[in-house]
This record gives structure tokens, C-alpha cells and sequence, in this order.
């Protein structure tokens, strides 16, 4: 009689054990991989003026950019298993001054960027694939003791972050850069980028608009040039006041044209040609040296000593600094403000009257020193002006951005200008900017007094006026008489 033989191993047992094993292999070379690649898997690399850490984290595709305090931003890029979390350290002071010194440098600061990201990048994914294969294969070796199993794990960990990769690569969407989200503060940025860009469109607005308005100042004048001669029968010298143009290239635009169309002798400039003082905005101040006429300068409370320092450079420029210059025949004192507060949100604008006024005695000593009373002076605040009163005819100012004409007490002419930059780019964050005004006087030649002087204003965005009006200054107190004030003259300048 035969014996019944035993059933054979069933093939599922076998297949089951099979890719058990394979399951196993897998979980250990995914743990191997993922210890050494969250332990050691991050690389220091700077990104523009930054200093940044990179690093992939096992969080599901994307990329993050995290900006400690203020929060972070993700983008989703691309799909897989890992997330590209960039975190932005420190700014290097030598890069960052670097690039704002260099004006090259600053408007390639966005391919610098790109650049320095890429190679980051590739040098993050060569270090992380290193280390997720030396992870898998020590893992694989402490747990199996078998040289075989861990060529194995590295040979898994390989295919992988092949295919890893090739995920990355597939589902890649560049057009979702344009599309981040914030978290942190960091979620105001979507509405502060908007205004951005919304300036930015009104500001070519803007400046198109403004240069036909520019060029219709010539057209303008030929009409005002008909009007008899200021000055008489004597010689006439012509002078263009200008201040706080705060780098509007219109501002800049205008002067060109009025020192053109005008034939002016010179510029009066009584401060603000910068917003922030900084290098990257002195760049414009060059065009001062196109001119082709005299230049004379005082700083303003936004303007820098590096500032004032270039205006110098340039040819025909003068800077005063309780000092004169002569131009034309006509002599010219001027003091600068004693303040440097580009920032009003701290509050150091409003301070300061002491010193504003003692800018001004400062400045009367020099005056007193000369043989004849100066017949311009140059100040940028009006608070300066006050200790001026009776010792000079003729004061010129700034700083509010409010055209106004008046006497002191003591029969010392004050003229403010409004800004010749129509307070500059920042007035384009309100419904419509600032006008953009200056001032053509024309005084005599021989005793430097003021005859006459033609208000020049350009409207704003949203406005297509242009006009040029031809004023007289307003009696001296002597010669006031007692009816009515002329609503055409501004009262008289106040503390």
C-alpha cells in the first residue's frame, strides 16, 4: 500500500514570502534614507545679498520659502513625495552693500538670484541623494548583517529617487510661481504686491501724460514771452526755482524744458532731490550736468552728504553750506537743513524747530559779514527763514510741497515752493499726486531785485492743466496800503 504523499508549499506562500522580503527591503532602505536625509540632508548657500538653508523634507512637493519673523510663502510646483524648504538666515551686509552701490549689480539682482537658487538647488539634490543612499545601505547592513542585502537597498533608494525625480520633473508648473501662498504676516504681501504693480501702471501713466504737459510749456511761453520786458528798460537776469523734486524723473523733465524754453541764467534748487538719500537714486541727480547752465544747490532733509556731494561733482553745480555764491552778477547765500530724516513715519520731521531756527542764525551771521545784503537767499525749511527777517530781501524755500508767497514783519520776501516733483513717487499712492510746480524770477540786473516772476504748474494724473502766470511780488509793508487784501497774494509767511 502506498503512502500518501504531503501537499507541496502553495505557490501564494511563496510569493507572499517573496514580496514580504521585498516589502521589508523597502521599508528598511526608506527608513535608512529618511534618518540620514532629515539628520545631515541640508546645505547652507547664499541667494542674492541672503544667507539661506536649503534642504527637502518628506511633506508632499512644492516649495517653501520661509522668512522668519514675518512668515513664509509656498508654491505648489510640482508634485512628489518631497518639498523643497528654502529658509532665508541673514542678509550679508558686504553683498547687500554691494548691490546697492552698484546700480549694474541691483538690476541683475533678479537673474543673481535665479542663478544662485539653481546651483543651490542641484548641490541639494546631489547632497540629499548621497545621503539617502549611505543612509539606506548602513541601514540595510545594521539590520541584516548581509553585504548582499545592503547592495540591494542602495540599488532600491536609487530607482526610487529616479522615479522621485522624474515626478518632479513631469508635473513641473512654472506658471504657479506667479501664484504663492502666504502665511504669517507674510499674507498681507498679495495686496502690497497689487499696489505695486498698480503704481507701477500709473506711474507710465503718469509720466506719458506728463510729457506732453512738459512739452506744451513751450507753447505756453511764447505766449508769456510777449508781455513786456520784467525788468524795463535795464538788463534782466533769470533764475528757475526749483525744490523737493524727491527723483521724479518728470520733475526732472520739467526743468530741463523750462531752463530750455525760458533762457533761465541759472537754478535755484533749495533741497529734496532724493527721497531716501540713497546710492542708487543719486544716479539721476547726473542729468544736473546736462543742463548746461549754473546750478546751486542746498540739501534738503531727504538728501544725504553723499548727495550733495554728487551735485557737486557735477559741472556748473554749487553747493552752499553757510556759504555765497555769485551767478550771473547776483549774489546767492544758502544754508542746507540741518536735519537728515528721509523716514516721516518716525516722527523726526516734526522735531526740531530749535534747530531749524538756530540753522538760521547761523547763516544771518554769514549774511551780516558781507558788504551788502545777499539779494537771494537759499533755505530748505521756512522755519529757517525766520531769523532772516530784515537782513535780506529776497528768501527762498521749500519742504511743505505748498507754493506761497509773503512777507515777514520786517518786509523779508518769503517764496515756498511746492514740490518740482510732484512730492515725488510716493504721491502716486493717493488718489491723484501732486501738482509739479517751479518758479521763473526775473530780477535786475544791476541791483538784484525782484521784478517779476512767472508761477509754472503742471497738473497731476487725471488732470490736463497747464498754466504760467505772471506775478509781481507783494508790496513791501511801506508801501501797503490800508483796503482790501488782494486775493491773489498769500498771506503772510507763519512759524
Amino acid at each position: 500500500m502506498t503512502e500518501p504523499t504531503a501537499p507541496g508549499p502553495s505557490p501564494w506562500a511563496g510569493r507572499a514570502r517573496i514580496a514580504g522580503r521585498w516589502a521589508g527591503r523597502v521599508l528598511i532602505a526608506l527608513a535608512g534614507a529618511l534618518v540620514a536625509v532629515l539628520l545631515f540632508g541640508r546645505i547652507s548657500a547664499p541667494i542674492g545679498p541672503f544667507d539661506a538653508t536649503l534642504a527637502f523634507r518628506p511633506t508632499g512637493g512644492g516649495a517653501s520659502v520661509a522668512v522668519p519673523p514675518l512668515g513664509s510663502l509656498t508654491v505648489d510646483v510640482y508634485d512628489g513625495p518631497l518639498r523643497l524648504d528654502v529658509a532665508l538666515q541673514s542678509v550679508d551686509q558686504q553683498r547687500a552693500q554691494a548691490l546697492a552701490s552698484d546700480p549694474v549689480r541691483l538690476a541683475g539682482v533678479v537673474d543673481q538670484v535665479t542663478d544662485d537658487l539653481r546651483s543651490a538647488a542641484v548641490r541639494l539634490v546631489w547632497t540629499t541623494a548621497g545621503l539617502a543612499l549611505a543612509g539606506a545601505t548602513l541601514a540595510s547592513l545594521l539590520v541584516t548583517r548581509r553585504r548582499r542585502e545592503a547592495a540591494m537597498a542602495a540599488g532600491i533608494t536609487t530607482v526610487l529617487l529616479v522615479g522621485t525625480g522624474g515626478l518632479g520633473v513631469a508635473t513641473w508648473r512654472p506658471e504657479a510661481l506667479s501664484q504663492p501662498t502666504y502665511t504669517g504676516l507674510l499674507i498681507n504681501a498679495q495686496s502690497l504686491i497689487g499696489s505695486a504693480e498698480d503704481l507701477v501702471a500709473r506711474f507710465d501713466a503718469y509720466r506719458a501724460s506728463l510729457e506732453d504737459l512738459v512739452g506744451n510749456v513751450g507753447t505756453l511761453y511764447s505766449t508769456i514771452s510777449a508781455l513786456p520786458a520784467p525788468g524795463g528798460d535795464g538788463g534782466t537776469v533769470a533764475f528757475l526755482h526749483v525744490s523737493d523734486l524727491h527723483l521724479n524723473p518728470a520733475g526732472f523733465d520739467l526743468m530741463a524744458q523750462v531752463v530750455d524754453q525760458f533762457g533761465v541764467d541759472a537754478v535755484l534748487d533749495t533741497g529734496d532731490i532724493t527721497d531716501w538719500g540713497s546710492e542708487p537714486e543719486n544716479r539721476l541727480i547726473t542729468s544736473v550736468g546736462d543742463l548746461g547752465v549754473p546750478y546751486v544747490y542746498i540739501r534738503g532733509n531727504h538728501d544725504s552728504a553723499v548727495t550733495a556731494g554728487l551735485v557737486a561733482a557735477q559741472p556748473n553745480a554749487t553747493v552752499l553750506d553757510d556759504s555765497t555764491v555769485t551767478v550771473a552778477g547776483i549774489e546767492i547765500a544758502g544754508t542746507p537743513d540741518p536735519r537728515f530724516t528721509p523716514d516721516k513715519s518716525t516722527g523726526d520731521d516734526d522735531a526740531g524747530d530749535e534747530v531749524l531756527f538756530d540753522s538760521g542764525e547761523e547763516l544771518l551771521e554769514v549774511v551780516q559779514e558781507l558788504p551788502e545784503p545777499p539779494p537771494i537767499t537759499l533755505v530748505h525749511d521756512p522755519k529757517q527763514a525766520r531769523p532772516l527777517d530784515g537782513d535780506v530781501p529776497l528768501v527762498l524755500a521749500g519742504h511743505t510741497h505748498e507754493r506761497r508767497v509773503g512777507r515777514f514783519d520786517e518786509g523779508t520776501l518769503l517764496m515756498v515752493q511746492g514740490s518740482t516733483g510732484g512730492a515725488g513717487l510716493r504721491a502716486l499712492e493717493g488718489e491723484f499726486p501732486e501738482p509739479l510746480t517751479c518758479t521763473v524770477l526775473y530780477l535786475d540786473a544791476e541791483t538784484g531785485r525782484l521784478q517779476a516772476y512767472d508761477e509754472i504748474t503742471l497738473g497731476g494724473l487725471g488732470e490736463t492743466e497747464v498754466t504760467i502766470q505772471r506775478r509781481t511780488p507783494p508790496p513791501e509793508p511801506e508801501q501797503a496800503t490800508t483796503g482790501p487784501e488782494d486775493p491773489a497774494t498769500p498771506a503772510s509767511p507763519t512759524d
